[in-house]
């Protein structure tokens, strides 16, 4: 199975190395990691602007914006239910296994 490595870095400095599986069909893994990076910093400018948001309120409108991608494509919606719950649970459990790279701190 094919991978893309991708490395996340926080507001706070830490960063995860994970190596996403890919899905059999994948047709660019560059641009698959090109639009996480958009997504991802999407969400970090709206958050600088709006001010304070819950992560639980973030991680909620990721999966409503999922979920009506996945009912936008031309299939049906059983299908394409069943492969978004299939690629979240392996992207999840590939985050869970991402190596943990702390911010550095401490004092010159």
């Amino acid at each position: 199975m094919k991978t893309l490595p991708y490395s996340a870095r926080t507001a706070s400095g830490d960063v995860y190395d994970v190596e996403f599986p890919l899905h059999a069909d994948t047709v660019s893994p560059v641009r698959v990691g090109q639009l996480v990076s958009t997504i991802l910093e999407a969400v970090e400018r709206d958050m600088a602007l709006a001010g304070e948001t819950s992560n639980g309120d973030v991680l909620q409108a990721v999966a409503m914006a999922a979920a009506i991608r996945a009912r936008m494509i031309h299939a049906p919606p059983a299908v394409t239910g069943a492969i978004a719950r299939d690629l979240m649970e392996q992207a999840l459990e590939a985050a869970e296994r991402a190596a943990h790279r702390p911010a550095a701190s401490g004092r010159a």
